[in-house]
């Protein structure tokens, strides 16, 4: 797992946390906040896992 991964996933993670809290206190603001951070997240960790794919077909076999 690379850092983009490892920072997609505490991105989705967060923005989660941020969502719920949103939706349980009724601050859509929140909620919507919550959902961007998400997406982001995802974002990121797509990103990762390209990166990561790259590397293991570049490498050479032993």
């Amino acid at each position: 797992m690379n850092k983009d991964q490892v920072k997609g996933v505490t991105e989705k993670v967060k923005g989660k946390v941020t969502e719920t809290i949103g939706r349980a206190t009724g601050h859509r603001k929140q909620e919507v906040k919550g959902d961007v951070q998400q997406a982001a997240g995802e974002t990121r960790k797509k990103a990762g896992d390209v990166k990561e794919a790259v590397k293991d077909t570049t490498r050479k076999p032993v």
